[in-house]
C-alpha cells in the first residue's frame, strides 16, 4: 500500500526560493576579488539567479550540459551555484589550485560548455584556452568597470550579461535525481575523477546538515565558509545556509591569519568551517596580536586530522568549540561529526578532548564500516583496525564516465581507502590512509598519530611521516620536520617529546628537517612526493638491524 502523500522533487532550486521568501533581507557579505565589500540579501541572490538562468538559456544551455567555474567564495558564485543547477545545467566547480594539465583534463573530461571565472583566474585560463576545444566562451566575474583586457575567445563581463535579462523566471521542475552538480578529486594519484551529485543527493545531504548535532548552525547564526566553493561544494554550506537563514559571509581569496580574522571579528561570525592549515594561519595571527574571538561558537575542521593542540587552544584559550569532521567528495561530504552526547559533556575536559580528537560518529544518512583484507566485517571495540568503507543516500555510486569502479562493491559500499577504529560510542578514528600506514615488523604504525604529536612541539611548524624501507621491521616512520619560524628545534628535542605520548615502538628511527612539505591542491600534504623525494634514505636503525 503506497502512502498518499504529495511527491515534491527535491530540488535546489527549492532552496533559494525558501531563502528569498523567508529569509529575504538575511544578509551574504562577500570579500570581492576587487575589493569592496559587498552586500546583499537572499531575495537579490534569487533575483540575480534567475537572471543568469536566462542568460543561460539564451546561451543555449540545455538540460544535461555542463559549467564550469574557477571562482572563490563569493556572491555571484553564489548566484552561479543556483542559477546553473535550478536550470537542470550542471555546476562543475574546477579547482584552481590543481595543476594547469589537471585543469585542462578536468574541463575537457567534464565537456564544459562555458566557464565562469574570477578575475584571478583570467591568466591562468588565458595559458590553457587554446587546449580547451569544447568550451564555446568564457564569462569573467565581474563588472564593466574591473573587465580586464583577455585574450580569452568570446570572453563576456558577467554583470554584463545578466544585466540584459529579467528576473522574471520559473524553474523547471524535473525528476530530483537529475544530476545538480560535478566536483572532481584531487587525484593524488592518477587522474581525478569525477563525482556527480544529484539534486536529491544534495537536498538529503543538506537536511542532514542542518541537524543540531551534525553542523547545527541556523536563522540566528552568522557563518564563514573558508573552505571553498570548490571543494565538495564548501561541504555543504553553501546550500545549508540559504535553507537556514544563516548570514553567510564569503571570504573571497584572501585566507591569511589576518583577513580571517577581520571578517570573523567585523562580522560576529558565529559558526566556521575550514582545513587545519587555515587555523593554524589563524591561531598564529592570534598569538601574535593578542587578539580574542568573542562571537565565534563554533569551528568545524576537517580536509585533514585536526591536531590535539590545536583543538585544546580553540577551546581553552579561546572558548570556542570544535567540531573535527571527516567526509570525502564522494559523500558529499559528510560522513561524521565529533559533537558529544549529553553522557560525554559530564566528562573531564582531559576525557573530552581525547574524544574530540577522533573524527566523530556517522550522521544521519551514511553507513559505516571497518572490514579486513578478505572483507569480513571487523568490532568496534576502539582497538580494532581495518578498511573504511561507506555507502547512504548521498554516497557516489560510481564515478563520472564508469572510471574507478573497484571503488563499488555490489552491495553498494564505497571503499573510501582510509583505515580507521570505531570506539563503542561509534566515534571513528581515522588510523591513516591504506596506502600511507606503516606496516612495521606485522603491526600497522599510524602516521598520523605521530604527526599530530610531532606539531604540539612548539618548534614544529608542520610534520609528515612516511615508511622507509628497513630490513628486519619491514618499515619504519622517518619524521620530516618544517621549524617553526625563529626556532632551532634538534632531532634528540623532537625524539624526546615523544617519550610517554605514544608506544615506544611507534617513535620515528630518524628526524629530518625541510624547508618545506608538498601539498595537494586541497591543502594534503603529498606522501607520493615525499616518498619519491626520500626514496633510497637510510635510517640510523639499519645498521644495527644487519
Amino acid at each position: 500500500m503506497r502512502g498518499l502523500m504529495q511527491s515534491k522533487q527535491l530540488l535546489i532550486s527549492s532552496i533559494i526560493e525558501h531563502a528569498a521568501k523567508f529569509h529575504g533581507n538575511t544578509e551574504i557579505v562577500s570579500r570581492t576579488v576587487e575589493g569592496p565589500i559587498h552586500r546583499y540579501g537572499y531575495r537579490e541572490l534569487c533575483a540575480r539567479s534567475k537572471k543568469l538562468a536566462n542568460a543561460l538559456e539564451r546561451l543555449g544551455c540545455e538540460l544535461g550540459d555542463v559549467v564550469g567555474t574557477l571562482a572563490w567564495n563569493g556572491y555571484r558564485h553564489m548566484e552561479i551555484y543556483y542559477g546553473v543547477s535550478g536550470t537542470g545545467t550542471v555546476c562543475h566547480t574546477v579547482n584552481p589550485r590543481l595543476f594547469p594539465e589537471q585543469i585542462v583534463y578536468i574541463i575537457n573530461h567534464a565537456e564544459d560548455k562555458y566557464i565562469f571565472l574570477d578575475l584571478t583566474f583570467v591568466a591562468l585560463i588565458e595559458g590553457i584556452a587554446d587546449q580547451l576545444p569544447r568550451v564555446a566562451g568564457f564569462i569573467i566575474m565581474t563588472d564593466e568597470a574591473d573587465m580586464p583586457e583577455t585574450t580569452l575567445p568570446n570572453a563576456v563581463c558577467y554583470e554584463t550579461l545578466i544585466s540584459a535579462e529579467s528576473d522574471d523566471y520559473k524553474w523547471p521542475q524535473f525528476d530530483e535525481n537529475t544530476a545538480s552538480s560535478l566536483c572532481y578529486t584531487s587525484g593524488t594519484t592518477g587522474n581525478p575523477k569525477g563525482v556527480l551529485y544529484s539534486h536529491r543527493s544534495t537536498v538529503l545531504h543538506c537536511y542532514t546538515g542542518g541537524l543540531v548535532d551534525t553542523l547545527g548552525f541556523g536563522a540566528r547564526d552568522t557563518v564563514l565558509p573558508v573552505v571553498p566553493m570548490f571543494h565538495a561544494n564548501s561541504w555543504g554550506i553553501a546550500y545549508l545556509a540559504p535553507m537556514v537563514g544563516a548570514k553567510l559571509v564569503m571570504p573571497g581569496k584572501d585566507l591569511d591569519g589576518a583577513s580571517v580574522y577581520e571578517l570573523l571579528h567585523s562580522e560576529g561570525v558565529t559558526f566556521t568551517a575550514g582545513v587545519p592549515t587555515v587555523w593554524l594561519m589563524l591561531l598564529q595571527y592570534m598569538e601574535e596580536t593578542g587578539q580574542r574571538l568573542d562571537t565565534l561558537k563554533a569551528s568545524v575542521i576537517g580536509g585533514s586530522a585536526a591536531p590535539r593542540s590545536m583543538i585544546e587552544t580553540f577551546q581553552n584559550k579561546y572558548g570556542v568549540q570544535v567540531l573535527h569532521a571527516w567526509g570525502m567528495t564522494e559523500m558529499s561530504p559528510l560522513g561524521t561529526i565529533g559533537t558529544l552526547t549529553a553522557r560525554q559533556e559530564g566528562w573531564s575536559v582531559e576525557e573530552k578532548i581525547e574524544l574530540q580528537s577522533k573524527q566523530g560518529r556517522g550522521i544521519f544518512g551514511v553507513e559505516l564500516k571497518i572490514v579486513d583484507d578478505d572483507g569480513a566485517d571487523l568490532p568496534w571495540d576502539g582497538k580494532t583496525f581495518g578498511r573504511l568503507l561507506v555507502r547512504g543516500a548521498f554516497v557516489a555510486e560510481g564515478y563520472f564516465k564508469g572510471e574507478g569502479a573497484d571503488a563499488f562493491d555490489e552491495d553498494g559500499w564505497f571503499d573510501t581507502g582510509d583505515v580507521s577504529t570505531f570506539d563503542e560510542y561509534g566515534f571513528m578514528q581515522i588510523t591513516d590512509r591504506s596506502k600511507d600506514v606503516i606496516k612495521s615488523g606485522g603491526e600497522w604504525i599510524s602516521s598520523i598519530d605521530i604527526e599530530n604529536v610531532a606539531v604540539g612541539h612548539p618548534g614544529v611548524a608542520e610534520a609528515a611521516v612516511i615508511g622507509i624501507e628497513h630490513p628486519k621491521w619491514d618499515e619504519r616512520p622517518l619524521l620530516i620536520i618544517v621549524r617553526a619560524q625563529d626556532t632551532e628545534v634538534s632531532r634528540e628535542d623532537l625524539l624526546q617529546f615523544f617519550n610517554g605520548k605514544i608506544a615506544k615502538w611507534c617513535v620515528p628511527d630518524d628526524v629530518v628537517f625541510v624547508e618545506a612539505i608538498p601539498h595537494t591542491a586541497t591543502g594534503k600534504i603529498q606522501k607520493v612526493e615525499l616518498r619519491e623525494q626520500f626514496k633510497g634514505y637510510v635510517l640510523p636503525t639499519v645498521s644495527a638491524a644487519e
